[in-house]
C-alpha cells in the first residue's frame, strides 16, 4: 500500500512552520509550537487519531499565540489534503463523541472537498493557563477550509475549558481517522458524481 504521507513548509513574516503527517500511523508525536497548550492538544490529536504527526513552529510568540496556532491549522489542514489526494477508496464520513471528566464533545467530518466548519462551543473560561480558550475556534476552521473538509464540532456539555477543548481534539481526530480509513469495497471516490 502507498504511504498516505505529507509534508508542508510555511514560512511568513509571522510564523516558520515545519509539519510532517502520516495518516497510517499509530499515533506517535513530536510536537514544538513554543505553546504548551497547545503542544498538548496536538498531541492528544495525534494519538487519538492514530496519525503520525511531526510539528515544529517558530512564532512571534511576543505578539501573541494566535498566529502559531492559526498557520499551524493551516499546515495540518493542507497536508490532510495532500496527503489524501483524489480521495479514492476513502470511508469520506467519521464522526466521534469523546467524553473526558464532564465534558462532553462531538465531531462530525465529511471529506467532501468542499470547506464548511461549525462550531459550537461554549466556554466559561477564557483562558486555560496562558491559552485563549477563542484560539480553539481559529485552529479547526484553519484545519477544515486547508483540508477541504465539512467538520461540525460541537461541546454538548463542559464545566472545565481544559476538559473541553481536550475532548474536542480527541473528538476530531477519531472522526478524521475514521474518515480517512480505506476501504476495499469503495473503488474511487465515495460519490454519485464520482469525483470529490
Amino acid at each position: 500500500m502507498k504511504k498516505r504521507s505529507a509534508t508542508i513548509q510555511r514560512k511568513t513574516t509571522e510564523t516558520d512552520v515545519a509539519l510532517s503527517l502520516t495518516l497510517d500511523g499509530t499515533g506517535t508525536y513530536q510536537v514544538q509550537t513554543g505553546v504548551g497548550f497547545f503542544d498538548h492538544m496536538l498531541s492528544a490529536f495525534a494519538r487519538h487519531g492514530l496519525f503520525d504527526l511531526k510539528a515544529t513552529c517558530k512564532g512571534d510568540l511576543h505578539v501573541d499565540a494566535h498566529h502559531t496556532v492559526e498557520d499551524v491549522g493551516i499546515c495540518l489542514g493542507q497536508a490532510f489534503h495532500q496527503a489524501l489526494g483524489d480521495r479514492s477508496g476513502i470511508a469520506r464520513f467519521g464522526f466521534s463523541y469523546v467524553p473526558m471528566d464532564e465534558a462532553l464533545a462531538r465531531a462530525a467530518v465529511d471529506l467532501s472537498g468542499r470547506p464548511y466548519f461549525v462550531y459550537n462551543a461554549p466556554l466559561v473560561e477564557e483562558r486555560i493557563g496562558d491559552f485563549p480558550a477563542a484560539l480553539a475556534r481559529e485552529f479547526f476552521r484553519a484545519v477544515a477550509d486547508n483540508a477541504r473538509a465539512n467538520v461540525h464540532l460541537d461541546l454538548i456539555r463542559c464545566d472545565n475549558a481544559h476538559h473541553g477543548v481536550e475532548a474536542l481534539f480527541k473528538a476530531l481526530g477519531r472522526a478524521l481517522s475514521q474518515a480517512c480509513a480505506l476501504d476495499p469495497r469503495i473503488q474511487g471516490p465515495l460519490s454519485t458524481k464520482g469525483s470529490l
